[in-house]
């Protein structure tokens, strides 16, 4: 499932670029896809009895991801507009090292395999951007990387609700949030009309899908792997969108790119063979305000996933990381 979100957003840049080339401003592009996939989830949604459950503060968890992703998005489309797609793609695929480092400050340990695929995006994603520091504007790729960063805050606070949330739900006020933030801003900056809608209607429908399928796909795999290895799976993303925009928009690739390509390869291999299970530093960690109410009656609740059967001990409470009991 990580996977396939990843294959799916990496179409995210190129869609997005042929709307805003057709003439659709960041704005009108952001608001449109992300209100009509909110719109989509809550239809196939609603026949579900209980679908919409949530407790409290994962409520809220997830209103305040929807919040950061949203800006976020802003931020994307923004870059988009003054970037090439490959390139933006490149600066937003560092995500992956906020997810670490804000996992780490909750708690988590990342293994050994998560680091090796961390240190080898890093320079992957250098070579396929060093070749065209000269082309690409400053303001856009400050764009490009807070939209990376706001993207990667909202996962590991995603991941805390996805301890006891099913993930259509959580993606779905997720992306309520998302459309609230997005529509707010084209309400109150709003675009001038463009005589070109017609012709980046196509492109927007294909937003709307990826959005809608994406966004469940990505909180299943976070729920079931982890928001790292979700990240570095979501490197493929990278690929996904270098080769859509070779092919779509003619970007050419250096040799420098290609390598950096291969690189990214190597590290997408690493996250998918990574079998480690997850670990905790400390039992409490920034996130742990997200725990679900704890009964103070009958049988105590036991946090964590089922141990492993590789011969370890099994993980006391304080160190084991929340999850299905």
């Amino acid at each position: 499932m990580a996977g396939l979100s990843a294959v799916l957003l990496g179409s995210t840049p190129v869609l997005g670029k042929l709307a805003l080339e057709a003439g659709m401003a960041p704005l009108a592009v952001v608001a449109f896809r992300t209100a009509a996939a909110t719109l989509l989830l809550l239809i196939a949604l609603l026949p579900r009895r209980g679908s919409l459950g949530i407790f409290p503060l994962g409520l809220i968890g997830c209103l305040l991801a929807g919040v950061l992703n949203g800006i976020g998005s802003l931020f994307f489309y923004a870059g988009l507009a003054r970037v090439n797609a490959g390139v933006g793609q490149m600066l937003f695929g560092l995500y992956p090292v906020w997810v670490a480092l804000l996992l780490f400050l909750d708690g988590q340990r990342p293994s050994r395999l998560s680091l090796a695929g961390l240190a080898l995006s890093l320079p992957a994603v250098y070579l396929i951007t060093s070749a065209r520091w000269q082309q690409v504007d400053a303001v856009g790729a400050a764009f490009m990387l807070l939209a990376g960063i706001l993207f990667g805050l909202h996962i590991p606070i995603n991941e805390r609700v996805l301890y006891e949330v099913p993930a259509p739900t959580v993606a779905f006020y997720t992306l309520v949030a998302m459309t609230l933030v997005v529509s707010s801003a084209f309400l109150i900056f709003p675009a001038p009309p463009s005589a070109g809608t017609t012709a980046a209607l196509v492109p927007l429908l294909g937003l709307t899908a990826v959005t809608f399928v994406s966004r469940v796909a990505l909180f299943s795999g976070v729920k079931f792997i982890g928001g790292l290895q979700s990240s570095l799976m979501g490197l493929a993303e990278v690929l996904v969108a270098l080769a859509l925009a070779h092919y779509l928009l003619h970007e050419r690739l250096t040799l420098a790119q290609q390598l950096g390509g291969v690189l990214l390869g190597a590290a997408l291999v690493i996250s998918g063979i990574d079998r480690s299970p997850r670990r905790r530093i400390h039992g409490r960690g920034w996130l742990y305000w997200l725990r679900p109410p704890v009964p103070t009656t009958g049988l105590p609740l036991v946090e964590g996933p089922p141990v492993p059967l590789t011969g370890e001990a099994p993980l006391s409470k304080d160190d084991a990381l929340p999850g299905a009991s």
